[in-house]
């Protein structure tokens, strides 16, 4: 499907963070390919500029912008531009976080940094309800909206060694679902997308892959998990097909966690 046809969200105005790379870059593509009016951003700049420029190539209504999710002004700024496509704000994915990119060491909670830590739900959580402060208003002018945020499989399997970065995503479950009590009544829904272990990683080295491999022994489809296996759900649930969900979290492992 091209930029020019008709999509799944053609016409709509999509905000997603964390965009330059992983799980945020096959959003990005596929809004686009839906017939979205994409804004993106990513703390990496210049791989953020190589990927808005593939996108524009290929027909894409795109704009980026180097922004640090934990910055409320450097938000509001984007969350202006993006309401200027259209004069609203349709949708918003909630993808940047800390794991990848920004490193989360794998260590016993007693031996976790303080600062780490912290820069782990300043990161994770914090910037989860930053971005909504900045987009919620120009929802909220349109009359409604559709926000997705990006937990982890990881809450439901209680992983050791990443006490925080769990910690932190079980946070952002929690945070969606009162955002979406107190959003109901301006037709915003939120919901959590939760996925497995994704192989987001552009150059793997090779024990990157094989720990994917192990991670598939566990799952119903015994496969890796590509970020591609993610943005179906996302389509979901920022179209109409879902304008009565709200408040839910959809794990999407290939079958590990069934709740």
């Amino acid at each position: 499907m091209s930029a020019g046809g008709h999509g799944r969200l053609e016409g709509r105005t999509i905000v997603v963070t964390g965009a330059a790379h992983g799980i945020g870059k096959a959003f990005a593509r596929r809004l686009v390919d839906e017939g979205a009016h994409v804004v993106v951003c990513d703390i990496d700049g210049e791989a953020l500029e190589l990927e808005v420029a593939r996108l524009r190539a290929g027909g894409g209504d795109v704009i980026g912008r180097r922004a640090d999710v934990r910055d409320l002004q450097a938000m509001r700024d984007l969350a202006a531009l993006a309401a200027e496509k259209t004069g609203r704000i349709d949708g918003l994915i909630n993808n940047a976080g800390m794991l990848v990119r920004l490193h989360v060491s794998h260590v016993k909670f007693s031996e976790i940094p303080e600062a780490e830590w912290d820069a782990v739900f300043e990161t994770n959580v914090k910037s989860v309800w930053t971005v909504c402060r900045a987009v919620v208003p120009h929802m909220q002018d349109g009359k409604g909206g559709s926000i997705i945020n990006m937990s982890s499989g990881t809450v439901f399997k209680a992983v050791a060694t990443r006490a925080h970065y769990v910690a932190s995503k079980a946070a952002i479950i929690g945070l969606g679902r009162v955002l979406a009590k107190e959003l109901g009544t301006d037709w915003i829904r939120v919901n959590t997308i939760a996925p497995g272990a994704v192989l987001s990683e552009e150059e793997p080295d090779d024990e990157t892959i094989r720990n994917r491999e192990k991670a598939s022994s566990q799952r119903a489809l015994q496969r890796i998990e590509y970020p591609e296996d993610v943005v179906g759900t996302a389509v979901y649930l920022l179209s109409d097909d879902s304008a009565f969900v709200t408040g839910q979290v959809i794990v999407v492992d290939g079958g590990v966690v069934a709740h």
